[in-house]
């Protein structure tokens, strides 16, 4: 993948950075942590200019965030509280949860999809529920563009400053992500079998 993404990048300039960044958001194994130090490494060298750089990734990290807006739009509450009554167990969510989590994004959805936009995996993930509480498109895109233009200015600042080291921005990254989604899948894991214990006791 690694040097899939170079050629990518060395070939098609800011367009090439601007569809990995789109597709990083639609399918996350795609990792913007080696897309853009290598965009700021190349702006170092003189092949691309910083500021355009981070842009570009900027909107191409934006642009991917609404295929899975409107996806979470094309649902609503009531068919989200079908699918818990039907697939709760697997879904690990009840009618309750569902209302909850509703309640929760709406109060507080601003700082989820800021800040969600800096974590990985989540950065993907938590555009369905902004679509799915309606949040107005208006606001979900300044916020998203605003949470993807920090993190995209981080990681080319830094590919920019290490030069030919740039790969080591992901080596640094990477543990984290991959805690973050050990985490989830734990999480899960233990809401799909933690009730089958209380059952049996």
């Amino acid at each position: 993948m690694f040097d899939a993404i170079v050629g990518v990048i060395e070939q098609g300039g800011y367009l090439g950075i601007l569809f990995l960044m789109f597709l990083e958001n639609i399918f996350p194994p795609i990792p913007s942590e080696l897309i853009m130090p290598l965009a700021g490494f190349l702006a170092a060298r003189g092949d691309l200019n910083f500021f355009a750089v981070v842009l570009v990734g900027t909107l191409g990290s934006f642009l991917g965030t609404l295929p899975w807006y409107f996806a979470g739009s094309l649902l609503d509450e009531a068919r989200v509280r079908h699918l818990a009554r039907r697939h709760g167990r697997w879904m690990t969510v009840s009618e309750k949860d569902v209302g909850e989590a509703s309640l929760w994004f709406k109060a507080h959805g601003g700082k989820a999809v800021f800040f969600g936009r800096l974590i990985p995996a989540i950065r993907t993930l938590i555009s369905v529920p902004a679509g799915l509480v309606r949040m107005p498109l208006l606001s979900f895109s300044l916020l998203s563009i605003a949470g993807s233009l920090l993190w995209t200015s981080v990681l080319t600042l830094s590919g920019y400053l290490l030069h030919a080291e740039y790969d080591r921005v992901a080596e640094f990254l990477d543990p984290g992500s991959k805690i973050v989604v050990a985490v989830i899948v734990l999480i899960y894991l233990y809401r799909l079998i933690a009730p089958s214990f209380r059952r049996s006791e």
